[in-house]
């Protein structure tokens, strides 16, 4: 819970209100009664060693800067089990978001001096020995004080490089339209990776549109929009200087970020001024509250772009992918070519094999339970040849019944009373859909987080399963018949409910009598991603709904199902059995296929991304099913494996969990559980693992949840 105004920190830190929330934490402006000074206050909740070390990390990379403009850090402190917190100035003003939104685009002049001040920030990081990388710049990490004076903040995704060699001190997170290529992958970023960054704010505040995606320009799928193409008044030399820095190539960017400085003030001439210490037009007086370093949801998913700022869509032109990009997209798919033909001459390659490539430790397993009543589809037990900066948003009516078909209030009330406290988007007024046969067969109901006003929304009469929300919350797909709880469903047919009418229509896909399940719609709404059959064995397909294209992305001779997708809509985690269930990822057009998820023994399934792109959710299966447990690993650790328990710690009373969904804003995960063996129902818990709650009670089985997107 948010620590409430008047709490005093460390015996000096009186906290005055809170700035922003998020998974891991929150940000409160506070006042240091030692100094008589106020100051911005950086809480970690998530007390992992993994997050511990890289919050710490944090605290020393900001506590060894000292420039103007960047933020200085006061304190660093950890109150038991409580959390630590991180003391840094508080910087009062707007961000660059806010004043984009404000006031449209920006003028030529003050485009440029915002550069040169981050430039100059960037000289300061990228010269220190080691070498410091932000990663996250965006027009809502750029702060403006009422004195003009501009700073970068939030480093909690920032990278030192020692010999040349990367060493990652926080999470590899990519915000689409704002990341450069090497961000999403593999590859090494360095300095040039902020320049792109920077490049791509600057494009924004310019232009008031945030530039094409970096992977759709790297793969060929979009080409950057020329800047004068969208403001022809611009200055035809900074136009040119700022798409320079927005190369897919990294040898194509400026090299370093005094010499993008120089380029920016040249094309205006304004070399003399930025000289000094550029500073721009202060904020009004009392701009909108602004939080200045925060943990919770940010653009990172590109699902919140700035209100007057639309995200340019990937459009296919004629350019064709970067030389030094299809070269590496080559040698990645030879390496992956040769690592499957090991699989396939050594079909029966020992499995201690796998579990001794597993890095550090065994992860604690929760306590058995004796007996359990085991979901069919927890485990397939198929061979390889057996037959995937958010703004506040009134929240959706908790009486809304959404064109129920039968609105049959549940009386059961849920058995723990801890409510999370209401958040922008999700907590303690979203919705979750879940799977139930209370009434005999299997269909779709819905209720509130907290386990109120559940209510039936399908009525077939072959039953109803899977539901996968669109993006605006507005339509519902899933699958039937669903008679019973499976891996998968021959002869399913993926429908779509219209919540607005109470309409239900089949997905208009070429027939299919061998069946399709698992339907997972994309970000944008244009795509529905499902598992089928028809290809003899389970193979992902994407369905365009806009065009009506139907495309196989997975023919290999391994079943993948289950996909799932990233946040930006460029990426899908999948499930593909060889040998276990393992986490795979590829591209939205079938392309890269890497393997996430190396768990050795356990199976792992149904994958579910954070809101940030940063981590996958997966439900982690033994063959005894009793112990099932959710499991979570980083975009950036994958390939150490580095892999986490939530809860960290034992929770047997609540014992398997399985199915994680999480909330549109990060905050919870919903997911479900047998813990007696017979009473299969759905539960809540913070990201943490905190505060689980359960949320249905009825003797049926009670599965499959999923939380319900709110419109924009």
């Amino acid at each position: 819970m948010p620590l409430a105004p008047g709490t005093l920190l460390n015996h000096r830190y009186r906290i005055v209100s809170i700035l922003g929330q998020g998974g891991m934490g929150a940000v409160y402006r506070a006042t240091d009664e030692s100094l008589g000074i106020d100051v911005a206050v950086k809480e970690n909740l998530f007390l992992t060693d993994e997050y511990a070390r890289q919050f710490q990390r944090e605290a020393n990379i900001l506590a060894s800067l000292r420039h103007p403009n960047l933020p200085r850090v006061g304190d660093y402190f950890q109150m038991g089990d409580q959390g630590q917190y991180l003391i840094m100035d508080y910087i009062d003003g707007e961000d660059l978001r806010q004043r984009i939104e404000r006031v449209g685009t920006l003028g030529e002049q003050e485009v440029v001096l915002i550069g040169a001040a981050i430039c100059d920030a960037l000289s300061h990081l990228h010269s220190r020995n080691p070498t410091v990388l932000h990663r996250d710049i965006k027009p809502g990490n750029i702060k403006i004080t009422p004195g003009g004076e501009v700073l970068l903040v939030d480093f909690g995704l920032a990278k030192v490089v020692q010999g040349g060699q990367a060493t990652t001190t926080g999470a590899r997170a990519m915000t689409p339209g704002y990341s450069p290529p090497e961000q999403y992958g593999t590859a090494r970023t360095d300095e040039r990776t902020d320049i792109y960054s920077l490049g791509a704010t600057l494009y924004a505040a310019l232009t008031g549109v945030i530039p094409e995606d970096s992977l759709a320009r790297a793969t060929g799928k979009a080409e950057l929009t020329p800047i004068r193409e969208l403001v022809p008044r611009v200055n035809r030399k900074l136009a040119s200087v700022i798409e320079k820095a927005l190369e897919v190539d990294t040898e194509d960017r400026y090299q370093s970020a005094a010499e993008f400085k120089q380029a920016l003030a040249q094309s205006v001439n304004l070399l003399e001024l930025t000289q000094q210490r550029p500073s721009v037009s202060p904020p009004p007086e009392q701009p909108a509250e602004a939080r200045p370093t925060d943990e919770g949801p940010s653009e990172a998913d590109g699902s919140t772009p700035l209100a007057s700022l639309p995200r340019r869509q990937s459009v296919r032109r004629k350019k064709r992918p970067s030389p030094v990009l299809r070269v590496a997209a080559i040698s990645l798919m030879v390496i992956l070519g040769s690592l499957l033909g090991l699989f396939i001459a050594m079909p029966d390659l020992p499995k201690a094999v796998f579990a001794s490539l597993s890095p550090g430790e065994p992860v604690e397993t929760l306590p058995t339970i004796a007996e359990t009543s085991s979901p069919t589809d927890a485990y397939p037990t198929a061979t390889p040849e057996s037959p995937l900066e958010q703004t506040a948003t009134q929240a959706l009516p908790a009486t809304e019944t959404g064109g129920a078909v039968d609105p049959q209030q549940a009386t059961a009330t849920p058995t723990e009373a801890v409510i999370p406290s209401a958040t922008p988007l999700g907590g303690g007024q979203g919705q979750i859909a879940f799977v139930s046969d209370r009434t005999g067969i299997m269909q779709i109901w819905m209720m509130n987080s907290d386990g109120t006003n559940q209510i039936q929304l399908t009525s077939m009469n072959e039953g109803a399963c899977q539901p996968s929300w669109s993006p605006d919350g507005t339509q519902l797909a899933f699958i039937s018949p669903c008679r019973r709880k499976e891996g998968t469903y021959p002869g399913g047919k993926i429908f779509i409910l219209n919540l607005a009418n109470n309409q239900t229509s089949s997905l208009p896909v070429p027939p299919s009598p061998a069946g399709d399940f698992d339907p997972a719609w994309s970000p944008d709404g244009t795509r529905i991603a499902f598992t089928s059959l028809r290809t003899g064995r389970p193979h992902i397909f994407v369905y365009n709904l806009e065009t009506g294209n139907l495309q196989e992305l997975s023919a290999t001779r391994y079943y993948d199902r289950q996909p799932s997708w990233s946040p930006s809509g460029m990426q899908l985690a999948f499930v593909r059995t060889v040998f276990f269930d393992q986490v795979w990822i590829m591209t939205d057009s079938g392309m890269l296929a890497e393997q996430f998820t190396l768990s050795g023994d356990v199976h792992d399934q149904t994958p579910v991304w954070a809101p940030d792109g940063q981590i996958i959710y997966y439900s982690q299966v033994r063959s005894d099913v009793v112990n099932t447990w959710l499991t979570a690993l980083r975009y950036e650790d994958r390939k150490q494996f580095k892999e986490f328990r939530i809860p960290a710690e034992n929770v047997g009373a609540y014992g398997p969990m399985y199915k994680p969904s999480v909330s549109q804003d990060g905050y919870f995960i919903t997911f479900e559980s047998w813990p007696d063996g017979n009473n299969h129902d759905i539960y809540r818990m913070a990201v943490n693992g905190s505060d689980i709650v359960r949320l249905t009670t009825d003797p049926g089985t009670d599965f499959w949840p999923a939380w319900r997107p709110i419109a924009r």
